[in-house]
């Protein structure tokens, strides 16, 4: 379990306070989705004066279809609400209960989304599940570059907990055949 909050700026208290209480949710949450049919994934995207424009679960198995990402689905949603393809003038948030999975964060990246702040870390997501997030050498400094903020590491112990419940029920990891 990895519990020290990761940065691509310096922390301020609270904005991690405010993930803190987002991801606790968002993970509490989960059990619920996961009975109706989701993967173990929550996202949620908040506005500036942190009002709720999406909220999407992971959806891969349920609507058979590889992309349906926690974070992809929340990012659809949060265009469709606002009527547009570029979220960057709306100045959004993203809140996810694992680190984003290498496709997830070109989707991010091109959405327009300004910060995100995740839970699990992909290390953890991979031992746990078996789930291989893929090759994201230095993304926290990439995403950087393009003036996108990110914090995680965030509520871990939780998340962690929902994963291996999610496991043990014996649900679907999804994984394209390598052999």
């Amino acid at each position: 379990m990895t519990d020290t909050v990761v940065a691509n700026e310096k922390i301020n208290p609270s904005k991690l306070e405010r993930a803190k209480e987002i991801i606790l949710g968002l993970q509490q949450e989960l059990p619920y989705y996961i009975a109706g049919g989701s993967g173990p994934f929550l996202a949620a995207i908040y506005d500036d004066k942190g009002h709720l424009i999406a909220k999407e679960a992971n959806s891969v198995i349920n609507e058979t279809c590889s992309h349906n990402h926690a974070e992809m689905n929340a990012i659809k949603a949060a265009e469709k609400a606002l009527n547009t393809y570029d979220l960057s003038e709306h100045n959004l948030r993203l809140y996810v209960t694992a680190e984003p999975c290498i496709m997830c964060l070109g989707g991010i990246m091109w959405s327009g989304i300004k910060e995100v702040y995740y839970g699990v870390p992909s290390k953890s997501v991979e031992q746990i599940t078996g789930f291989d997030e893929g090759f994201k050498p230095d993304w926290l400094e990439e995403f950087k570059k393009r003036n996108i903020v990110v914090y995680g590491n965030i509520e871990v112990a939780a998340g962690e907990q929902v994963l291996r419940d999610y496991i043990t029920a014996g649900n679907t990891v999804y994984q394209p055949d390598r052999d």
